[in-house]
Order: structure tokens, then C-alpha cells, then sequence
């Protein structure tokens, strides 16, 4: 579903990439099927992007609007409805999980931020489990991502050999939509930088909606950014490590190497995965969680506070310079103020971007 140039699909292409080679013949299969399969779905969410107005109509303010679909180990969305608002658990683990971190994600923005819905008037979370794709030779198989299309939520099962259900990773759940949130917000450029801090957005709010739920503080919580939808393993600690980019998965016979810089001065400006989005998000990341650490207590308030305010006056093509130099006038602003300014500053210095 996800091809060489993918829109918000959680595994970027490069891991998909190097999984076509992988020892393990179901997790090359499945990787192959992945990325021959995505030219359509780029096409929509291109048009999904350029013209917001296209997604879907809210059902109206107040209160969670969510609605789960079964794909049936298909491609086709979005599928036999399964759950919607209100409804018990329905027995199915995946279709629970989807319902659950939707409704997390919901009441994240709804609380914090006085957020009602993705579009801030109510807007449906629609969600597909058991999203598939056909291989080669016309076998269906197992979508190893996850995915915003525009409209809705899409959430593979994974291969089983290297990943878990991608709804069992409530930060994925919230990175996704948190791509569906920028739609209606800054609506960053998915190319270069500004596709970079697209994907920094992205984990930074998926992050912190996991946090936020388990109650974690910026100095004891984990930074690693997706660790429960892979089979564990010696080489393997999760898709992202916001705090240490770079040092997710290290010489593993399937994901290969992290390729994320974690300065400036590393930055990747090659053409495959769009320019870097996310490849360079590594660095606005670490900004971010040396922020978060450096003015201590909950992540989700302070720091994440400044981020949400950065994230809704950025334009559509800001560069790493334009999010720094803004969210430093933020920090700097009641109810923050000096030591906030100043640790934001500190951060965007130690990562290369201010000097």
C-alpha cells in the first residue's frame, strides 16, 4: 500500500525496502506487496492534502464519533463496520484496540487543548483493522503498516516475523492522526523539511498521547517510538528513538540500520523518502525531548503546550529555522516565559539549527 514515495504511512519506505531482501520469505513478500501496491494510495492522499475540503463531512460537536471497520485481510476500505460509538467490546482484540486509541486520541486534544475531533468540530474517527494487500501473484497478505489516507485510519496485522498488529502501539494510533489534525492546521509540505516536520509533529503528539495516558513524566518516559509492534529482538528497539536518533535498530537482518541523524550537520539531502520526511524529522525530534527534559514535569504541558501553538501558526512550507525561531517567540510568551524561551533556544542550538 505504501510505495517508494508513501503519504503518512507509519514504516517509511526505506525499512520496506530493505525488508524485500530479508532471509525471512513472508516478510520479504509482504514488504514486496507493500510497495508495489501504493501508487493509487499516493495519488489520494496528494489530492487529499491539496484539498482538505474533500474529507469528511462531522457528524456534529461533542463528544467521540468513532467507527470501526474489518477489512477481512483486504485492501478495500473501508470494509464490514464492526464497532461503532458506544457499542461493548466486540471480542476482537484489534477492532477494541482502534476503538480504544481513537477515543484516547480524542479526549488527548479534547483536554488539553479543547480540541473536538481532528478538525476541532466534531469530525468522525473512522478506523479499518485487518487491512491486507495482494502480492505478485494474487495472494492476499498482511499490510505491514499503518496509515491516514486522507479520510480514515488504516491498520495492518503485520507479517507476524518482524511486526505485531499495528494497533497494539497506541502512539501509532496517535501519530496517524495527528497527520489527519495537520490537514486542517498547518497542512506541512510532505517533501523536504517541511515534510520533516510533517513527521516530527506527527511523533512528538504520538508520543505524548502515550505518556499522557500512563501518566509518565518527561524524565522517566521512554522516547522510543513504536517498540510494541516489533517481534522482539537483539538488533530491534523500535521504528524511532526520538531521544537518540539513529539507534532504533542497529544491524538487523530485516529493518537494517536507523539512518536518522541527530544533528544538522548529518542532515540527509538525497531524493528517496521524499526528500528525507522521515529520515530528517530525527533532528526537530531530539530538539523537542531535550526541551521536554529540560523544563521537566509532564511533557504534554509545557513543552508540548509550545508545540501544539507552534504547530497551528507554522505555514504550509516552514523549514526546521521557521519552527525553531517560532516556537522560541512562543516559549517566550505568558503563561511560559524566560526559562521556557531559553530551554527551547538551548534546544534548537544543540541540534544544529540555530547556531
Amino acid at each position: 500500500m505504501c510505495n517508494h514515495d508513501p503519504l503518512h504511512c507509519f514504516v517509511p519506505p526505506y525499512i520496506l525496502e530493505h525488508m524485500t531482501q530479508s532471509p525471512h520469505r513472508r516478510v520479504s513478500q509482504c514488504a514486496i506487496a507493500n510497495l508495489a501496491g501504493g501508487s493509487a494510495f499516493l495519488a489520494s492522499r496528494l489530492t487529499a492534502q491539496a484539498t482538505p475540503g474533500l474529507l469528511p463531512v462531522q457528524p456534529g460537536p461533542g463528544g467521540r464519533h468513532r467507527l470501526i471497520y474489518d477489512a477481512e485481510g483486504t485492501p478495500r476500505l473501508p470494509g464490514r463496520l464492526a464497532r461503532s460509538e458506544g457499542q461493548p467490546d466486540s471480542g476482537d482484540p484489534a477492532v477494541d484496540e482502534a476503538y480504544d486509541g481513537s477515543g484516547l486520541v480524542h479526549d488527548f486534544y479534547d483536554k488539553l487543548f479543547a480540541r473536538d475531533s481532528l478538525d476541532g468540530q466534531g469530525m468522525a474517527l473512522v478506523s479499518t483493522v485487518h487491512v491486507g494487500e495482494v502480492d505478485l501473484q494474487g495472494d492476499t497478505v498482511p499490510l505491514n503498516n499503518a496509515y491516514w489516507n486522507g479520510r480514515q485510519m488504516a491498520y495492518g496485522d503485520g507479517d507476524g516475523e518482524v511486526f505485531r498488529r499495528f494497533t497494539g502501539s497506541l502512539e501509532v494510533i496517535g501519530h496517524e492522526l495527528n497527520h489527519g489534525l495537520q490537514s486542517f492546521t498547518s497542512n506541512l509540505t510532505y517533501q523536504g523539511q517541511s515534510g520533516a516536520l510533517n513527521e516530527h509533529f506527527a511523533d512528538v503528539f504520538g508520543i505524548l498521547v502515550r505518556h499522557w495516558h500512563e501518566g509518565t513524566p518527561a524524565r522517566e518516559a521512554s522516547w522510543v517510538v513504536g517498540r510494541e509492534l516489533l517481534v522482539p529482538a537483539a538488533t530491534r528497539r523500535g521504528i524511532r528513538d526520538m531521544e537518540q536518533p539513529g539507534h532504533a535498530y542497529r544491524q538487523d537482518p530485516d529493518l537494517g540500520d536507523d539512518p536518522q541523524p541527530a544533528h544538522m550537520n548529518e542532515l540527509y539531502t538525497g531524493a528517496r523518502d521524499r526528500g528525507g520526511v522521515h529520515i530528517n524529522s530525527g533532528i526537530p525530534n531530539r530538539a523537542f525531548v531535550l526541551v521536554a527534559k529540560a523544563l521537566g514535569g509532564n511533557a504534554w504541558d509545557e513543552a508540548g503546550r509550545i508545540w501544539y501553538d507552534t504547530l497551528l501558526q507554522l505555514p504550509a512550507d516552514s523549514q526546521f529555522i521557521d519552527c525553531a525561531r517560532l516556537s522560541i517567540e512562543i516559549a517566550g510568551r505568558q503563561p511560559y516565559g524566560p526559562a521556557a524561551r531559553k530551554a527551547v533556544a538551548a534546544a534548537w542550538r544543540e541540534v544544529g539549527i540555530l547556531t
